[in-house]
């Protein structure tokens, strides 16, 4: 739990660093200018904003690197998981690598893209191991629900793409009024251009290299996958409330309804008020909470078998 609580503020903080023009506070990687803390010297700001992301990302690695020493200690117990915490370790030695690479690429969005959703994931399955499973039998009205939270996960991993994809090529402000975008319902747009995820070495994309119908064209692609999503969530979110007789899943699939109106709600507000940093922030912090509803929803409709399981009276009786 206290992995899952820190990464999802390592993502929060990477969107803040991000955000502030902050990914090149410090030019080299893992110190800055050479220590391990910045430096006056140099730009002290965004190098603190660059290293408090860095700390934040290393406790988290330490923690889950102590989580890989207790599932081996104890891999001879029936109840320890051991292969899903190998491929979190696995996963956040590659989310290092990203991170250096994410500088010595000069932020390259193909990179930056990818590091965000490791960030993710991570959170998703410390989450998940968080949660401890149910022991219960599922409905076949909930049974059915399954295929539906697989989509809805499936959907969400895209439109998550789609977000890091118009942070980092810098398109977030392509589309200044809403429900228009450049006044205009269909602007002018280049789709060839905007989603080439290689364009070579020695590129510094700061600030962005893109024309601008491209990052229209991903702006608008991003709106319309998020209304895509926030009516699939939605719907799914119903169908836990309408199908199931188990409270906690009702409570989850309200939650995702809740969910899905403040993501929409805090993305509408940050085109009203033309992108302040709080809001933007906050909308990194709305998908790790989709992430966190998803992947509780998915613990619940995969929960422990009730077979060879004693009720508790019986116990007494005995």
């Amino acid at each position: 739990m206290a992995g899952a609580l820190l990464a999802a503020a390592v993502v929060v903080l990477g969107a803040w660093v991000r955000l502030t023009d902050a990914g090149l506070g410090c030019p080299d990687w893992p110190g800055c200018y050479g220590h391990v803390y910045p430096q006056a010297d140099h730009n002290f700001s965004k190098a603190l904003h660059e290293m408090i992301h860095r700390y934040f990302a290393s406790t988290l690695g330490i923690i889950i690197a102590g989580l890989l020493v207790w599932a081996v200690w104890n891999r001879k117990d029936r109840g320890q998981p051991l292969i899903v915490v190998v491929l979190l370790f696995t996963l956040v030695c590659l989310q290092g690598a990203l991170g250096a690479f994410t500088v010595t690429l000069l932020l390259k969005p193909v990179i930056v893209t990818a590091h965000l959703l490791g960030g993710l994931t991570t959170l998703g399955i410390l989450w998940w191991l968080s949660l401890t499973p149910e022991q219960r039998d599922l409905t076949a009205r909930e049974m059915g629900l399954r295929k539906f939270a697989l989509g809805a996960l499936a959907a969400l991993l895209l439109q998550l793409f789609l977000g890091g994809w118009t942070s980092s090529n810098y398109a977030a402000v392509a589309c200044p009024d809403l429900p228009t975008c450049q006044q205009s319902w269909w602007p002018h747009m280049d789709f060839r251009d905007a989603f080439v995820l290689w364009r070579g070495l020695d590129i510094d994309y700061t600030g962005g290299v893109l024309a601008n119908p491209a990052r229209i064209a991903i702006q608008v692609t991003h709106r319309l996958g998020a209304l895509v999503l926030g009516l699939g969530l939605s719907l799914v979110g119903a169908l836990c409330v309408a199908r199931s007789r188990n409270r906690r899943l009702r409570m989850i699939g309200g939650l995702i309804v809740g969910a899905v109106l403040l993501q929409i709600g805090i993305g509408m507000a940050m085109v009203h008020f033309a992108m302040p940093l709080p809001l933007a922030t906050l909308h990194n912090a709305g998908a790790a909470l989709l992430v966190i509803c998803i992947v509780t929803l998915l613990r619940m409709l995969w929960p422990a078998p009730t077979i060879g399981v004693v009720p508790l009276r019986d116990v007494h009786r005995t």
